[in-house]
């Protein structure tokens, strides 16, 4: 099939101008990536070899998609475009040019995840250790993510260079702790290759593609961008991308990376798609009151329904508490999947906070309907999965520093951070490892004082080594994470993928990692349930989202000087949760909830009640007049659902 085949209008401009750079604003359910595709599929037929072409995806599994269709088109040679991920290329580039090597760097992820603004498991003794000059373990998180970005927390700022003395004393710590500690935090992955190519220009890499091709450029930072330029800089530039869906504000990515774009790119050539494909048209229609919100009142329409689309279904419905919310939308997924024979993996679930979306995926699942949830931290939130992956990285490797210093300080609240920092300091003098160390002082062949707790910690970290020794396979996975704990779930069902009956620790380990601590979200045959953050990319033909109240949608900003950016922020991941749905719509709340569970999920709670009271997002007034009248839960399931 040639490249243009079926092609037509807006999607056939996209694919065949020759124009560079090129930037293609797309709205969701739009068709950018096809248009993409075919233009991927376009170069390589038309003679570009397709190492050449340089395909920059947000996921894995878009990398993959591409190179799947492009492949079906069968055009020679396309399934060796290089397609994937900015980090992993990232990775890539300075293992082949050693420079992680040549500057004292080992390639060993930190295991983290973020809850509440603070870095997690592997993170929070590393958090504990630096200064407190720093500020708390939230400030210290944010100032890692600074780092990540190369210190260019706007779009107008340089990557890679910081005028705040905190700042660089900052970095020269967190570094200093990451060298000694042989580990990496995965986004400096970023202003590593940043800085290589900068400084070395005869870098191969930086003549090794003809065209590079950027996906979702919306949710790139400054840093990256200015990557990708330098990618680009001896061929053309393609980019995609929407500034209403640009959510990532907190890893500092900016709409107006896509929307001042030509201000920094001379010539740009601008190509539109604003027919929604996707949604039925009272989906669209709502979503483009809601974003609208966001852009002045002369704006015209941001997207648009495509002729011809069904109407769809729209239900604003509300409950009584959360509580009966959550046993009233369990019983809609019940009726929609045993009565209206929908496809379980036809029903995608977005809540605003996990506990939420465990509680569904459990009263779903005691109907005797699948339902499983896609949390990032879920296989790991526990201190028993932490626990158990940490005994598993040193039965795999008992050399590994980030894991044993995570052991070392387990249980305490400060990390032991005083006591290690001796035992840190003791093994750097000696040029030894903290482990060598500790093993010979709790022999009595070394002489350190002020570490008692941490020899405890040592002696309780050889007797469960040795109760692992020679277990492989099922036997060391189910010694690990107890199949009977419903901590050990994920895990279990990530080993489930991958099992293999002779695999020792390091094989486990290696299977284990990605699909625990990076998974994406898979078509599935189960109700999907997961943050609205977490459904950028995925399409459902019922999409239920859940909990729609003020304090969690939006959720209010901590400094009152970003409170107007972070509200338009909410507002388009609002919108990226609406056009998730190809036929059903369907928005929740509740009145209230009881206190301490509003302290749990992170509401701001004023007064004494026992019962705190909610009122509705006020994203709803801003649905516009198409929008459904808000009902009662019950009226709604009286109703028959309609």
């Amino acid at each position: 099939m040639a490249w243009n085949t079926g092609l037509k209008g807006k999607a056939l401009a996209i694919a065949q101008t020759p124009a560079s750079p090129l930037r293609v604003l797309a709205g969701p359910g739009t068709g950018k990536s096809y248009a993409m595709m075919r233009r991927v599929a376009r170069l390589v037929e038309q003679g570009t070899a397709p190492e050449r072409v340089l395909a920059v995806t947000f996921t894995r599994t878009a990398a993959a998609d591409l190179k799947r269709e492009v492949g079906q088109l069968g055009i020679a040679g396309c399934d060796k475009v290089d397609a994937g991920t900015l980090h992993a290329f990232c990775f890539r580039t300075l293992q082949q040019a050693a420079v992680l090597a040549q500057t004292g760097r080992h390639p060993r992820p930190l295991v983290t995840f973020t809850n509440k603004q603070v870095m997690q498991f592997e993170a929070k003794p590393m958090l504990s250790d630096l200064d407190p000059k720093y500020g708390d373990q939230r400030a210290k998180s944010k100032r890692v993510l600074a780092y990540e970005a190369a210190w260019a927390r706007q779009q107008h700022q340089t990557p890679g260079f910081t005028l705040k003395p905190i700042d660089k004393a900052f970095e020269a710590d967190l570094v200093s702790w990451l060298r000694f500690h042989e580990a990496m935090v995965l986004g400096e992955l970023i202003p590593q290759a940043l800085e290589y190519l900068r400084t070395n220009p005869t870098a191969p890499v930086l003549s090794a593609f003809d065209h590079v091709v950027v996906d979702e450029y919306q949710d790139l930072n400054r840093a990256e961008q200015d990557l990708i330029d330098l990618l680009a800089k001896a061929g053309s530039l393609s980019i995609v991308g929407d500034e209403d869906q640009s959510i990532y504000r907190f890893r500092h990515a900016n709409p107006d990376g896509i929307r001042d774009f030509d201000q920094t790119h001379s010539s740009t050539h601008d190509e539109t798609l604003d027919e929604c494909r996707r949604c039925p048209q009272k989906v669209v229609s709502i979503a483009d009151h809601l974003i609208r919100n966001n852009h002045p009142s002369t704006i015209p329409t941001r997207l648009k329904p495509m002729a011809g689309n069904p109407a769809g279904d729209v239900y604003i419905v509300q409950w009584k508490d959360l509580a009966a919310e959550i046993a009233g939308l369990s019983d809609y997924v019940r009726e929609l999947v045993r009565v209206r024979r929908v496809d379980p993996g036809d029903v995608l679930i977005l809540s605003p906070r996990k506990y939420i979306g465990y509680e569904l995926r459990d009263a779903i699942t005691s109907h005797g309907i699948d339902a499983h949830s896609f949390y990032n931290e879920e296989a790991l939130d526990t201190d028993e999965a932490q626990l158990a992956f940490t005994l598993l990285t040193l039965q795999a490797n008992p050399d590994d520093i980030v894991a044993y210093r995570f052991w070392l300080g387990h249980g305490s609240q400060d990390w032991r951070r005083r006591q290690y920092e001796t035992l840190r300091t003791a093994a750097a003098t000696a040029g030894r490892s903290p482990r060598e160390v500790l093993a010979d002082v709790v022999a009595g062949n070394v002489q350190l004082s002020g570490v008692a707790n941490l020899k405890t910690r040592q002696q309780a970290l050889e007797a469960a080594l040795a109760a692992l020794g020679g277990l492989v396979g099922d036997a060391l996975v189910d010694a690990l994470f107890d199949p009977q704990e419903p901590w050990a779930e994920a895990a279990q069902k990530a080993w489930q993928k991958v099992k293999d009956p002779t695999a020792d620790a390091a094989t486990i380990l290696d299977l284990l990692r990605t699909e625990v601590t990076h998974p994406e979200v898979p078509d599935a045959d189960a109700v999907r349930i997961m943050s609205l953050h977490k459904s950028k990319g995925l399409t459902s033909r019922v999409v239920i989202v859940t909990s729609c109240v003020q304090g969690l949608i939006p959720v209010p900003a901590a400094n009152p000087a970003e409170a107007a950016a972070v509200e338009r922020e909410q507002r388009r991941l609002f919108y990226v949760a609406l056009t998730r749905a190809t036929d059903t719509l369907v928005l929740s709340s509740c009145a209230g909830v009881d206190r301490a569970l509003a302290y749990r999920l992170g509401m701001q709670v004023r007064g004494r009640a026992r019962a705190v009271s909610f009122v509705a997002s006020q994203f709803f007034k801003e649905l516009g007049p198409t929008a459904p009248r808000p009902e009662t839960g019950p009226n709604w399931e009286a109703a028959g659902y309609r």
